[in-house]
């Protein structure tokens, strides 16, 4: 054999026996756990296990902590308070997908505080999965969903400023999404995702945060995952569902994420000059999380506690 061979044949063996069957990881019962980025992830982490406690279920527990960030105004990377496009509007996305398999959308939603709760009815109520902006908001309305002006004072005066120094548009804008995700007791998988997205993007633009597989996936018999960050480059790579994939193909989450992340990164040249992070939870209970430069915060609540936690950069 020849040395190249050997070598190739001998990282393939490495690789394989770090591996784990997706047939041989048992289903994690009885131990609840919400796994939620940034720091805002605290406080839907605390509002999600209130709604595990009172027995509801992961979907449930998923939405109810992605509308904390949402309503509140110094979140300006969510919902009400988010940062407008670059004319002055605040426009919306989220999605949500349960453990049976089902998801719903919304877009480029304007005027309505909780587009993932509108996300979870476009789920529920029709047999779509994506609805976007006016049919979005009309849908909305007829849901009983109440409008109101998003922009706040402190906002608004955020997006003045922006307009004087008529900065060029990068990636290191404030685009916080909070994505959610959940174990229930009985060992079911959901997640939700949301954010006000890009700051100061051009009017109409739609991140990840809205698209299955971008940024959320779950499948309720290997994992689920969930992005934060540029959306356009989580877009180009399926991103939350390569990671489930990943964890299909017997990589820890950790190692899944890492590896999404990676074809990211070679596609830059090894330098990408913008943030994106991962978080996944695998059937078994194992979570996993991986940022490309800098660091990332995710939240983590397991039984009665509640802990932020920070990873560094890949690169």
């Amino acid at each position: 054999m020849r040395r190249r061979d050997f070598l190739k044949t001998s990282i393939g063996l490495a690789v394989s026996s770090t591996l784990i069957s997706s047939e041989n990881i048992k289903t994690n019962m009885n131990n609840s756990l919400i796994l939620s980025t940034w720091d805002h992830g605290l406080p839907a982490n605390e509002a999600g296990l209130k709604v595990l406690e009172n027995g509801g279920n992961a979907m449930d527990a998923a939405e109810a902590g992605a509308k904390v960030p949402e309503a509140d105004p110094t979140s300006t990377s969510v919902g009400f308070g988010g940062l407008p496009d670059e004319q002055g509007n605040v426009t919306l996305d989220a999605c949500v997908m349960d453990s049976n398999g089902n998801a719903g959308s919304v877009a480029f939603l304007q005027n309505i505080k909780h587009p993932v709760s509108v996300a979870r009815k476009v789920m529920e109520e029709t047999k779509h999965v994506m609805l976007v902006g006016e049919g979005a908001r009309q849908f909305a309305v007829s849901q009983g969903f109440e409008e109101m002006d998003l922009l706040t004072d402190e906002s608004k005066k955020a997006w003045e400023e922006w307009k004087k120094k008529r900065r060029e548009m990068t990636p290191h804008e404030t685009h916080d999404t909070i994505s959610v995700l959940v174990q229930d007791k009985n060992g079911d998988l959901a997640g939700a995702c949301t954010t006000s997205g890009w700051a100061y993007k051009l009017h109409g633009r739609v991140g990840d945060s809205p698209i299955i597989g971008a940024g959320l996936f779950v499948d309720n018999e290997i994992g689920c995952a969930a992005a934060t960050g540029l959306g356009e480059e989580v877009i180009k790579t399926t991103g939350s569902f390569l990671v489930v994939e990943l964890m299909r193909q017997g990589y820890d989450p950790t190692a899944a994420c890492e590896e999404a992340l990676n074809r990211i990164i070679k596609a830059h040249n090894g330098n990408p000059d913008f943030q994106i992070a991962y978080i996944a939870i695998r059937k078994d209970g194992e979570i996993g999380s991986a940022c490309i430069k800098g660091s990332f915060d995710y939240a983590l609540a397991r039984g009665e506690e509640n802990k932020l936690h920070k990873i560094k950069g890949m690169i």
